[in-house]
């Protein structure tokens, strides 16, 4: 089975997935089947990369690829989320998100991978991973804001049935949050230890707003704590945030890499 036949199952499960969960919504189908679609799609997806891998003897980590394994995590943190809370409406927005972005690493990607050691990897994982928890999370918020909105209006509206209970929305959004934080720091601790001129040649942007975006975090989390942050104001803080990582990862990656190069 050649790659492209891989990538395409995985477009084509992730469009199903996501297209029975807005069929859900006004229909008495079981959310096993949308939840199958998705893993199938997951496995299909890490499969492509993993062959993609070997034929270039090591992963590629440039921007498609970067974009790829980042939708692939966010992909992966919606399926165990939907899997256990009424959360369909995250999974009709990520997984087209993960499809666009695989048919972007199959068309523009597949470069030469770069060899680093695995501390660098490490370090890379981390970022990877914490830029798709604050993805999630950057979602969460905008539904709970819809849906906080919705309900100050009296408008119930039937997408409203995609979502859990406004309370578990902001709980769910809290916790995902702090998982962020934590990923983020373990980024920045990793880069300090493993990267060499951190603040140096291309990476002082990125350190920086990596940073501020940190700071962002750790003020909104404590603001939740101290003095029971939460609506509007938690969403602006957690959008801020992602906007500073995006600019940090995704931003100066695509300059460099697309435009500089």
């Amino acid at each position: 089975m050649t790659v492209e036949i891989i990538a395409i199952i995985a477009i084509a499960a992730y469009c199903l997935s996501a297209g029975l969960w807005v069929f859900r919504q006004n229909s008495g189908l079981s959310s096993v089947f949308p939840q199958a679609f998705a893993l199938l799609a997951l496995f299909a997806h890490a499969l492509s990369h993993a062959v993609f891998w070997r034929m270039n003897q090591g992963p590629d980590v440039h921007f498609f690829a970067a974009l790829s394994w980042t939708a692939l995590a966010m992909a992966v943190i919606t399926a165990a989320l939907t899997a256990r809370r009424p959360l369909s409406a995250l999974g009709i927005l990520v997984y087209p998100i993960a499809a666009l972005s695989l048919l972007a690493y199959w068309r523009w990607g597949n470069h030469v991978p770069n060899t680093h050691d695995w501390r660098l990897k490490l370090h890379a994982s981390f970022a990877l991973l914490a830029y798709a928890s604050l993805s999630i999370a950057s979602l969460i918020a905008m539904l709970y804001w819809l849906q906080d909105r919705a309900l100050r209006r009296r408008h119930l509206l039937g997408w409203m049935g995609a979502l859990p209970p406004l309370v578990q929305t902001e709980q769910l959004l809290f916790k995902t949050l702090g998982t962020s934080w934590l990923l983020l720091t373990l980024t920045l601790v990793t880069g300090l230890v493993f990267v060499q001129d951190m603040l140096a040649q291309h990476l002082w942007h990125k350190t920086v707003l990596t940073a501020l975006s940190w700071l962002t975090l750790l003020i909104l989390l404590i603001g939740r704590m101290r003095w029971g942050w939460r609506g509007t104001r938690a969403v602006h803080w957690t959008l801020a945030a992602m906007a500073l990582l995006a600019l940090a990862f995704f931003g100066s990656k695509f300059v460099l890499e697309m435009v500089l190069r």
